[in-house]
């Protein structure tokens, strides 16, 4: 059954993908769907101050903070920091 080391085995892989499993989501998708969520943030409660831990949208918090330190980054001169 292969490698469990990676907490997956490659029967585990061959069913998911038999089923059509996207196994690589482009990264631009995740900042879409993230950037979307944090508009209906903005219009439920005014502000872009998400919790780490928001439960309605669990992600969003972190992908936040993400985007702040990429930004600090950016304003730093870091050019590698996609």
């Amino acid at each position: 059954n292969g490698n469990t080391s990676c907490g997956i085995t490659e029967e585990q892989i061959r069913l998911l993908s038999s089923i059509g499993f996207e196994w690589s989501l482009q990264n631009n998708d995740l900042w879409e769907l993230r950037y979307q969520e944090l508009e209906s943030y903005i219009q439920e409660f005014g502000n872009t101050r998400v919790p780490i831990k928001f439960a309605p949208s669990p992600g969003l918090g972190e992908w936040v903070k993400e985007q702040r330190t990429k930004y600090k980054m950016f304003r730093n001169g870091n050019t590698s920091c996609g």
